[in-house]
């Protein structure tokens, strides 16, 4: 296991195109890999796109919400970490 830091919270998820969007409290760029975390959430996913209202961005900063497809059960309130190492 590596290092993680939380970078936010998911305030949806839309079951029906598998995107989670997350209310950032910190910085997320494609490429990084996220770990979300509840009551019966536990996966990771890797960052292939981030969206802001409908349009596709590089990275993300805190304050942001974001769409993510993760294509995973994610629930409203999980934990959103950055894996860092």
């Amino acid at each position: 296991g590596g290092a993680e830091q939380k970078i936010g919270e998911v305030s949806h998820y839309f079951g029906n195109i598998g995107v989670v969007a997350i209310d950032l409290d910190g910085a997320l760029a494609v490429g990084d890999t996220i770990h979300l975390k509840g009551h019966t959430t536990d996966f990771t996913a890797k960052v292939d796109s981030i969206e802001i209202e409908h349009a596709a961005v590089e990275q993300a900063k805190r304050g942001d919400s974001i769409g993510i497809k993760v294509g995973r059960r994610a629930r409203e309130h999980d934990e959103v970490f950055k894996v860092t190492a």
